[in-house]
């Protein structure tokens, strides 16, 4: 998983895998999902993050051991 951030353009962006992307929906308005060749989710874009999120500088990233 990669997570960076493009603050001249202030875009979040989130892939969780290098597939080549094949189709992209904005599902809500800046809000945008990536999908590969058979569907499946690789990619998330927010525009516009500094306005959708405290501060999309700083990610925390934690696992939950329950699962």
């Amino acid at each position: 998983m990669k997570i960076t951030y493009a603050p001249e353009v202030d875009i979040l962006r989130i892939i969780w895998s290098n597939m080549p992307i094949e189709e992209s929906d904005e599902e809500k308005p800046g809000v945008i999902f990536d999908y590969d060749q058979s569907g499946n989710l690789v990619g998330l874009e927010i525009i516009d993050a500094s306005k959708r999120m405290d501060n999309p500088r700083n990610v925390e990233y934690s696992i939950d051991e329950k699962f």
